[in-house]
C-alpha cells in the first residue's frame, strides 16, 4: 500500500510559479512511476506530467515548457513546478503512483491517488 500526500497548493496571481510536493510513504518509492492530473470545476480530470521509475518524463502539451515533474527517491518524494501559470491552470491537482512505466498520461495506469491540492490563479 502506498500512501501520497500533495501539499503546495494556494492562491496565486497570473504569472507567478508555484512548486507542488507529493510525499510518498508506503512500499519501494523508487519502483513506482508517479502522475500528476488535474481536475478543474465542471471538466474531467486530464493529466498533467508523469516520471517514470526510470526518470523519463512526460509533460501534457499545456503545460511544456512551464511545469517541470522531478522525484527525489532519497525523499520518497515527487515535485511538480510550475510556472508562467495562467488562469487556465486553476484546478484540484493530484499526485498518483503507478506500478508500471507505460502508459502513464492515463489515469487508470494508476493505482494510488492522494487526496489532492487546490491550485488558483487569479487574473
Amino acid at each position: 500500500q502506498v500512501q501520497l500526500v500533495e501539499t503546495g497548493g494556494g492562491l496565486v496571481q497570473a504569472g507567478d510559479s508555484l512548486r507542488l510536493s507529493c510525499a510518498a510513504s508506503g512500499r519501494n518509492f523508487r519502483q513506482l512511476s508517479v502522475g500528476w492530473f488535474r481536475q478543474a470545476p465542471g471538466k474531467e480530470r486530464e493529466f498533467v506530467a508523469a516520471i517514470s521509475n526510470m526518470e523519463r518524463t512526460y509533460h501534457a502539451d499545456s503545460v511544456k515548457g512551464r511545469f517541470t515533474i522531478s522525484r527525489d527517491n532519497a525523499k520518497n518524494a515527487a515535485y511538480l513546478q510550475m510556472n508562467s501559470l495562467i488562469t487556465a491552470d486553476t484546478a484540484v491537482y493530484y499526485c498518483a503512483a503507478s506500478q508500471t512505466a507505460y502508459g502513464l498520461t492515463f489515469d487508470i495506469e494508476y493505482t494510488y491517488w492522494g487526496q489532492g491540492t487546490q491550485v488558483t490563479v487569479s487574473s
